[in-house]
């Protein structure tokens, strides 16, 4: 079949697209320069789709806290981090087109002048600076098995003229969820006789009406860079149950999750001499009504949850390189966010009463620190940091309450590079993780189990001490394996717990004492000529976790709720110049993850996830990208063992196990780019 295939591409186009790869520029102090014609039998459309295929590298497109610092991901654009949140690292990536990229630089271990983010390995996109205007236009249609067609448009473009850079992008498209689908569903007694035998009908969609905009020019012998998004996204999710046991009947689930989102960001840079000013700015809204209706032919429960979200940022960072070993920055973080929520839960057209319900919160953090990063020989590199976070948190209406928190940050990393071909790297490292504001108010989950999820704004940050430990091994031309390993002895460990406000006691978040955590993650990247198949490339990735906390509930061990025990993934592509195209296999591997609550335990299990792709370009403006998405027929399993009461002192009432398969899809996308 594939030389059938091979064999009408050629007829198509003809045989005479074929680029040599370039290998990459010999490392310098820990850094790795990656040109464009390294990528170039890649077929990269974008700047993501040349971050991905780094060797030896990890794409993370950052986390979603509040504030800047640990939010950006492990990609710089021109030696900078993005300063947005709502418009993710990987959302910009995608607008830098390939023909915008001078070289990509991976930094391993630290290098003076360069703003590490708290990070071992970053990799640094560096853009062409040459006037001109580029610019692409995409569609895309998605037939989905259940008959469903979900069509997207995109477009974005970017101007440079007299050092200066305009950028416009904008998307309008529908997506599915890909959790839910077709099943069985059963509930078992404790005996395991069946108490509900039932088929499934779920689907859920999302539609995404983006604008997002960028401006840079030079101001005051420096460059100011003004970025703004105006972001609306709405999703449904529709589940019929249509019950055989106990008799005929049908449970129906509808769940309305609207958000809009706006950011503005600004960024101004200056040097002087040997020293560098950055001052930025960012503010951002965020609004999500949530509405979840759960019918069935006893109960009628129908949950609202109006949630606002306001974020005010600004920071100031010196850096001053003292020589080509040595550099030393300092600067304070300043942040004041707030959250107004409002939440209604009514059960058979009677209100119950939600903990936490009606809150605001309001927190005002500031976080000094320095940083030096010295290189005392060509093969050895140490970086340490200090930072002293202090915070105040405020929450009036349902629950009354005000503490201040202060916390002490110090990290240390070295790097060990005996040769071009050898790595090691070593991090000592407290960690104090953000505080989630979902946590602070009720969740939507109760619509459909009736288990009343309660939020709680007396909750402390997570906090943990972490050593971690890396060996990177280059080979061949752009060959990289990297073993990493991590431990955390962690506290106020944030997990689920009984949640008391007054006579009501529900399940919720809070802090549950000490606990661990072990990490070991592989990465592998190889091109395969040297093995059997030539202009290809194979790139995986796995990682290894065990943890152990003490259930507030049951006074037993187990694992933090939530953990992957396992996460995997493998990709492989192959260029055929002689045809103009490439194709290629990702493969996103099945994992569990558990949840304990006061009177459940809830599991979902994720089957491996596989697409097969192709990518033509007749033109070189013009791509065909064609995708048989999920060839596996992924199966996405729920059990819930439900307990007459919390779980330390009551008997299991039933287990319900749901068996969802998402079937088979494609994806077809045409792309035109302009300059």
């Amino acid at each position: 079949m594939k030389m059938a295939f091979a064999a009408a591409l050629a007829a198509t186009f003809g045989s005479s697209w074929a680029i040599a790869q370039e290998p990459p520029a010999a490392a310098a102090g820990g850094v790795i320069a990656y040109p464009p014609a390294f990528f170039a039998e890649m077929g990269p459309s974008t700047a993501l789709d040349m971050v991905q295929r780094l060797p030896g590298f990890s794409f993370d497109k950052g986390a979603v806290v509040r504030g800047l610092a640990g939010a950006s991901g492990n990609v710089l654009i021109d030696g900078e981090p993005p300063v947005a949140k709502n418009d993710t690292l990987e959302e910009i990536l995608k607008r830098i087109p390939y023909g915008s990229v001078a070289r990509i630089d991976v930094i391993r271990g630290g290098a003076p002048g360069v703003d590490m983010q708290g990070r071992t390995v970053i990799a640094n996109v560096v853009r062409r600076q040459g006037a001109g205007a580029r610019g692409a236009v995409s569609f895309s249609t998605q037939p989905i098995y259940d008959g469903r067609v979900l069509n997207a448009l995109r477009a974005e473009g970017q101007w440079r003229w007299d050092g200066k850079l305009l950028e416009l992008s904008m998307v309008n498209g529908k997506g599915p969820d890909d959790a839910l689908g077709d099943g069985p569903r059963v509930r078992y007694g404790p005996t395991g006789v069946p108490l509900i035998v039932s088929e499934v009908d779920a689907d859920g969609q999302g539609l995404r009406e983006w604008v997002t905009g960028a401006f840079e020019t030079p101001v005051a012998r420096g460059r100011l860079r003004l970025n703004g998004a105006y972001m609306k996204t709405t999703s449904t999710s529709e589940i019929y149950d249509r019950l055989s046991v106990p008799g005929a009947a049908r449970e129906y689930e509808y769940v309305t999750p609207h958000r809009l989102q706006a950011e503005l960001g600004g960024r101004f840079v200056r040097a002087f001499g040997a020293t560098s000013l950055e001052a930025l700015a960012f503010q951002q809204w965020n609004n999500l009504d949530t509405k979840a209706r759960f019918e069935s032919a006893a109960v009628d429960r129908l949950f609202h949850s109006d949630k606002k979200v306001t974020e005010s940022v600004g920071r100031l960072n010196l850096r001053r390189r003292m020589s080509d070993s040595l550099s030393l920055e300092a600067g304070v973080e300043g942040a004041f966010n707030a959250l107004d929520s409002k939440t209604t839960l009514m059960v058979n057209g009677l209100r119950v009463v939600v903990p936490a319900a009606d809150v605001r919160v309001e927190e005002a953090r500031a976080e000094p620190y320095v940083v030096g990063t010295w290189r005392p020989t060509s093969t050895l590199t140490f970086e340490g940091a200090l930072r002293q976070e202090v915070s105040k948190i405020t929450s009036t209406g349902d629950v009354n309450l005000e503490k201040s928190l202060s916390f002490t940050k110090p990290r240390l990393a070295v790097t060990w590079a005996p040769g071009a071909a050898n790595q090691w790297r070593g991090r000592l490292e407290r960690e104090v993780s953000q505080l989630n504001f979902d946590d602070f108010v009720a969740t939507s989950s109760v619509a459909s189990t009736g288990v009343l999820i309660a939020g709680n704004p007396d909750l402390s940050p997570q906090q943990a001490w972490v050593i971690e430990g890396a060996y990177e091994r280059r080979f061949w031309t752009s060959g990289a394996a990297v073993l990493t390993v991590r431990h955390y002895e962690l506290s106020d460990v944030i997990d689920r717990a009984p949640i008391r406000v007054g006579a009501v006691v529900a399940d919720g978040p809070a802090n549950i004492g000490d606990g661990t955590k072990d990490e070991a993650a592989v990465s592998l990247s190889a091109p395969l000529d040297r093995v059997w198949l030539k202009r290809a490339t194979i790139k995986g990735q796995a990682t290894w976790r065990r943890s152990q906390v003490v259930d507030p509930t049951t006074g037993d061990d187990r694992e933090i709720s939530g953990l992957h025990p396992v996460d995997w993934e493998v990709h492989f592509t192959q260029d055929l110049p002689g045809l103009k195209a490439n194709w290629g296999v990702d493969v996103f591997g099945g994992f569990r993850e558990s949840n304990y609550r006061l009177t459940e335990i809830e599991t979902k299990k994720y089957e491996t996830f596989a697409t097969v792709f192709a990518e033509v370009k007749p033109r070189p403006d013009l791509i065909l990208r064609v995708e048989i998405q999920n060839v596996t027929g992924r199966d996405v399993q729920r059990i819930r063992e439900v307990y007459a009461g919390p779980r330390d002192r009551a008997a299991l009432a039933y287990t319900d196990v749901r068996n969802l398969e998402w079937g088979r899809c494609l994806f077809v996308r045409l792309r035109k780019t302009f300059g």
